[in-house]
């Protein structure tokens, strides 16, 4: 709802991403991340923004309030630390399912690998005079050949990936 609302508020003024930015002192790539939902401008910023947009907080963040309330800046923090929360909870989903599709990739390779030495190389024994064996068996023998060069590589990329998206997080202070 922020995202959207900064983005129609800011047409509705005939501003661009650019213009916005340099009256808020930011990059023009902040405004994007905001207006596509990938970020959120922290409670200061938040008034700035309205206080630019010629807008309230409130109107911002998409809530239509008649009177103007002594804790505002309360709601607006809660409002926002809200909106962290999913944002976070959606980058948690998008690590974890990165992590599965490189692990799937580690296990589909190794698989690979096994069947590729049971097989041993037993196409390289066919009789290549008839073509349709012959194509089987040059298709086999170049997937063979790129795959048991290209696939370590991939494989140890992989487990880095694997191990990187579990890397430790600063714990967060407890406030008395």
């Amino acid at each position: 709802m922020l995202n959207e609302n900064i983005k129609r508020i800011r047409k509705s003024k005939g501003l661009s991403q650019e213009e916005l930015a340099i009256k808020l002192n930011v990059v023009r790539q902040t405004v994007s991340k905001w207006e596509n939902g990938c970020s959120v401008p922290d409670s200061s910023m938040l008034i700035s923004l309205a206080d630019e947009l010629d807008t309230r907080v409130s109107i911002l963040l998409g809530e239509n309030v008649s009177e103007s309330r002594a804790d505002d800046l309360k709601l607006i923090s809660e409002k926002l630390e809200m909106i962290n929360s999913k944002l976070a909870k959606k980058s948690i989903m998008k690590l974890r399912m990165l992590r599965g599709g490189l692990i799937t990739l580690c296990i589909l390779i190794v698989i690979t690998f096994i069947v590729l030495t049971v097989m041993h190389s037993s196409y390289l024994d066919w009789n290549f005079n008839n073509p349709e064996i012959a194509v089987a068996g040059t298709i086999l023998h170049g997937f063979e050949f790129l795959f048991v060069r290209i696939a370590p590589v991939i494989f140890l990329i992989s487990i880095v990936g694997i191990i990187c998206t579990y890397k430790k997080r600063p714990a967060m202070k407890s406030q008395p």
